[in-house]
């Protein structure tokens, strides 16, 4: 084997195992919200603390997640690469003193000054509702100090190739939570399940502490705010910061517009339906995206931009190759699917009716959700931050558009096509300018194979939905009908994708026929 073929076996295991990880903690996340669901479905409590629980992580994830995600891991790879490990943990001390000093400031103005924030991002009509939300917000914001100090230390992690501690953080947190609704949620109700998140966060950052003694990555506290690199963070994170509050900021956007349909309860149904979501689209493209970005990274360090174009390239491809299938199966399967996960209990008929509407439409953004990741961090790793800078801008201004246009006429199903299309533009805004200027991101061949592929997908969602629709009145009801429905639609949907590829030509399925064949050959 070549070196080149033991380069790309060792990361595509590494990426299968972050994914397999990832998968763990998103099942149990997914575990976590069905036990939310049966116990608070979608009433007052269930959504007070969906917006208290939002609310520090909007503010978390406009600010603080650009700089470390998108701002640090560049810098701190170009430290390693030209400066050596010392000064590059030295700078990463400084980093994470002042994210510490920065969250730690905004945890306390959060908790002090709670009902401000709560006005912005909710407008619920019952005044209960809202004083809920107020109590829970002023509960919740140390989440804010705790994700500043555990996401800076990922980013230490993943830019030495260390992803095995940052995926487990998720199912750390979410054993957790599942561990309280077993054994004190009827003693403590809603606000220990807000002290159960608290100490979920708190431990993501304790177990990132072991594998850091073990890469021999000490961190000392430091306050260089003038050093080389915590200009060249400061200098990016400006554009970043905007370009990377589309995803946030569309969910708070879309949350505060739902306080407002269905008694309030259109913020819950949001909040489960793109909480699956991003289970769903998120095991694979967050995992992919987490891998590659490092890699980027030190492609950009060393002036490799050859091996910069083509990881991009087949990144996007073997994406999309997986996105727009899982787009079309879940919008097939949305009502099933949610029904299966969170009915039973206090979640009744209409609660799964308006979170599978929301799932439906949000779905048709998931290719757009996988093209921003992995296009926004091209532009990252490269330290450039206008271009994302104004597309997130413009996206967000869509989502807002759209929102004031259908939250009246569709509902739920509304607001999820609003961040639907936010997604895709901003991912569009993101690939124009690349393909412009000559990089080939996707040439004719390429769009070719991914015109196929929307049709293969296209097809195969019909026929899913068709199937679905069919197998309703013929099996048993109950979770056992719904399983077998699921699994039966599943197969269907995998075997005919598949097919219509291969019929098609599309290139990345004969690259999957092919190592299937040589891993048959090795055993």
């Amino acid at each position: 084997m070549s070196a080149l073929e033991e380069r790309h076996d060792s990361a595509a295991r590494t990426v299968s195992f972050v994914m397999a990880v990832t998968l763990i903690g998103k099942v149990l996340g997914l575990y976590r919200d069905r036990l939310l669901a049966v116990h608070y479905s979608t009433g007052p409590a269930a959504n007070a603390f969906f917006t208290a629980s939002r609310i520090p992580r909007v503010f978390f994830d406009a600010v603080f997640a650009s700089a470390i995600a998108a701002c640090f891991i560049p810098v701190f790879s170009e430290y390693l690469e030209k400066k050596g490990k010392k000064e590059a943990l030295r700078f990463a001390g400084s980093f994470l003193t002042v994210v510490a000093l920065l969250t730690g400031a905004l945890t306390l103005a959060g908790m002090a000054f709670p009902g401000p924030f709560v006005a912005l991002f909710a407008d619920y009509s019952d005044p209960q509702t809202t004083a809920l939300a107020i109590s829970l917000t002023r509960v919740m914001f140390p989440t804010v100090l705790f994700s500043g100090v555990a996401f800076s230390l990922v980013g230490v992690l993943q830019a030495q190739d260390h992803f095995t501690a940052p995926a487990l953080m998720s199912a750390v947190s979410n054993l957790v939570i599942i561990a309280y609704f077993f054994t004190l949620d009827g003693k403590l109700g809603i606000y220990g399940l807000a002290g159960a998140y608290l100490l979920g966060w708190f431990l993501q950052g304790a177990i990132l502490l072991p594998p850091l003694r073990g890469l021999n990555s000490p961190l000392r506290p430091g306050l260089e705010v003038r050093s080389e690199g915590m200009k060249k963070v400061l200098l990016l994170m400006g554009p970043v910061m905007v370009s990377t509050w589309v995803q946030p900021i569309t969910l708070a956007i879309n949350s505060r517009f739902g306080s407002r349909l269905y008694g309030g309860a259109g913020v819950a149904a949001l909040e489960y339906s793109s909480n699956l979501y991003l289970v769903i689209a998120g095991v694979f493209v967050l995992s992919v995206t987490n891998v590659i970005f490092p890699k980027l990274s030190r492609l950009t360090a060393g002036g490799r931009e050859g091996d910069f174009q083509n990881t991009v390239r087949q990144t996007l491809r073997l994406t999309l190759f997986f996105v727009l299938p899982m787009s079309a199966g879940l919008a097939a399967v949305a009502r099933p699917l949610i029904s299966l996960i969170y009915g039973g209990g206090r979640f009744d008929a209409f609660a799964v009716d308006i979170t599978a509407s929301a799932l439906s439409w949000m779905s048709l953004g998931m290719a757009g959700y996988a093209l921003q990741n992995i296009l926004s961090r091209a532009y990252f790793a490269r330290q450039e931050g206008k271009v994302p800078l104004l597309a997130g801008g413009a996206a967000i201004l869509v989502n807002i558009l759209l929102c004031r246009l259908l939250a009246d006429r569709l509902s739920v199903a509304g607001l999820a096509l609003a961040s639907a299309a936010s997604a895709t533009v901003y991912a569009l805004l993101l690939f124009v300018p690349l393909q412009r200027r000559g990089e080939g991101i996707l040439d004719g061949p390429a769009l070719a194979d991914l015109a196929k592929m929307a049709l293969a997908a296209a097809a195969m969602g019909l026929c899913v939905g068709a199937l679905s629709e069919a197998l309703a009145p013929v099996l048993p009801a109950g979770k056992a009908g719904e399983l077998l429905s699921l699994g039966l639609c599943a197969g269907l949907g995998v075997v005919l994708y598949f097919l219509l590829t291969l019929l098609l030509r599309v290139e990345e399925t004969g690259l999957c026929v092919s190592l299937v064949k040589k891993t048959l050959k090795r055993g």
